[in-house]
């Protein structure tokens, strides 16, 4: 490898693994593509899928945001809403390229953060939370709380939610959702991302709409040299 390509800044491929689909970005500029998840999803199809997806990109390393927790840069559970499979797979060795792995909602978080104390929330499949303090991200696993009749946040806020729901009550529920979790972690604002939010017709209370390309703003900045940039559970590769 020459002076110069060592000096580069190295293209990042960026992996966000959602309960409907795989969205892929690089940092090379091209748009955005797309593979189907769902249920059965295992992390060897994950793979295969993104190999045939992104063949003719060209790409040094990769972030990956998953949809469950994440401890030390590795995946420590199995998903709630994929196939099995996860949490012992080794996908720098599947993808012969160097990993970062984080929790998907903490890779968006991190992209849509601007400052103070910000809780993200992302509806889609699932819940998915993180919280962000003076530049700290930690990863949360809200959803999985316990909530009303014995069900979780994510069964009252989540896709289950809107279809058992209906529009109306779902949206009713996401705006009692949030009141609650921001009397309990206080933070100064509350980003609602994932594939739902656009589904409120207004945004609850100092709200903010996210948008679903800041999960690859974030997962760019997990490869960037950046010394404001701390991570609660540190991704390694």
């Amino acid at each position: 490898m020459t002076d110069s390509a060592q000096d580069r800044p190295p293209k990042i491929l960026v992996i966000d693994v959602g309960g409907s689909h795989i969205k892929l970005k690089c940092s090379s500029g091209s748009a955005a593509r797309k593979a189907g998840s769902g249920r059965s999803l295992t992390a060897a199809q994950l793979v295969a899928a993104v190999k045939a997806v992104s063949g003719d990109w060209d790409y040094d390393v990769i972030s990956l945001g998953y949809p469950g927790p994440v401890r030390h840069g590795k995946i420590a559970q199995e998903p709630e809403n994929l196939g099995p499979g996860w949490v012992a797979f080794d996908f720098g060795q599947a993808f012969g390229k160097p990993i970062r792995i984080i929790n998907d909602a903490a890779m968006q978080a991190l992209g849509s953060y601007a400052g103070g104390v910000m809780l993200f929330m992302g509806l889609g499949t699932g819940l998915g939370t993180a919280l962000v303090v003076d530049g700290l991200v930690q990863p949360l696993e809200l959803g999985q709380l316990p909530y009303k009749k014995h069900r979780s946040f994510e069964h009252y806020v989540g896709n289950r939610g809107r279809h058992r729901l209906g529009q109306k009550s779902w949206r009713r529920a996401v705006s009692t959702v949030v009141d609650e979790l921001t009397a309990a972690l206080q933070p100064d604002y509350v980003v609602l991302g994932g594939g739902n939010a656009r589904r409120l017709r207004a945004m609850p209370k100092n709200c903010r709409l996210g948008d679903n390309t800041n999960a690859f703003k974030g997962g760019f900045m997990l490869w960037a040299n950046d010394p404001t940039l701390k991570m609660a559970d540190s991704a390694t590769t």
